[in-house]
């Protein structure tokens, strides 16, 4: 029997598995706040600072995250679903074991955040900040990221699979074991000499031909 050389290795998604969770009743984050086994239920956390929070085993669904401040929070073991708001500022936050879900998201600040095992399934998602950040065992499915940033971040075992990504920037990205193959659209803005590292499939190379060919200062025309 001759086994197929693995191309790229796969991501590993999230497990989550909550327990049975309590009510948040507070009505406001706190900043360093600790949230464990909670259930955030159409919570309308607008400006409000939640820095340096940890959550762990909790369900946020329904929320409303227009600038909420989660500076170098903690979301260890979560699902979040249906969340929405723009400018969410989660940079240098930690995402471990975290399902994200039908978001409607603009502006997110992840910049130096670190990502490991996360799902982010369906929903958009307009000028994604990842520059700078550590993504390990992370697939982005059935979603779209509009003009998303991906400036000198890490990317190991990511998967884009039915994911739209319009005018991304992997400008200074270092990229391991990415598998592109299956993304929906493939639209690079900047940074088309990163994809080392990456795999992408035959049509996708045809589609990126002139931008590459561009990269190249390679100039294309017919015999005279």
């Amino acid at each position: 029997m001759v086994r197929r050389r693995q191309v790229v290795k796969p991501a590993r998604r999230p497990d989550v598995r909550l327990p049975e969770l309590v009510a948040f009743e507070d009505g406001e984050l706190a900043p360093d706040g600790d949230y464990d086994g909670l259930e955030f239920r159409d919570g309308d956390f607008a400006g409000q600072d939640g820095g340096g929070a940890r959550f762990m085993d909790c369900a946020l669904t329904g929320c409303a995250l227009d600038e909420t401040r989660l500076h170098r929070a903690r979301m260890l073991d979560s699902v979040l679903t249906g969340a929405r708001g723009v400018g969410t500022d989660l940079a240098e936050a930690t995402l471990r074991d975290v399902e994200l879900v039908d978001a409607r998201l603009g502006g997110v600040l992840l910049h130096g955040a670190v990502l490991e095992r996360v799902l982010v399934r369906g929903g958009k998602i307009d000028y994604l900040n990842l520059r700078g950040a550590r993504l390990t065992d992370v697939v982005f499915e059935g979603c779209v990221l509009v003009e998303p940033d991906f400036g000198s971040a890490r990317l190991e075992r990511v998967e884009f699979i039915d994911c739209v990504l319009k005018g991304a920037d992997l400008t200074g990205a270092v990229l391991r074991d990415v598998d592109l193959r299956r993304a929906a659209e493939l639209d690079l803005a900047r940074g088309v000499d990163r994809l080392s590292g990456a795999v992408i499939s035959h049509a996708q190379l045809l589609d990126l031909a002139p931008v590459l060919a561009a990269e190249l200062g390679l100039r294309v025309a017919e015999a005279g």
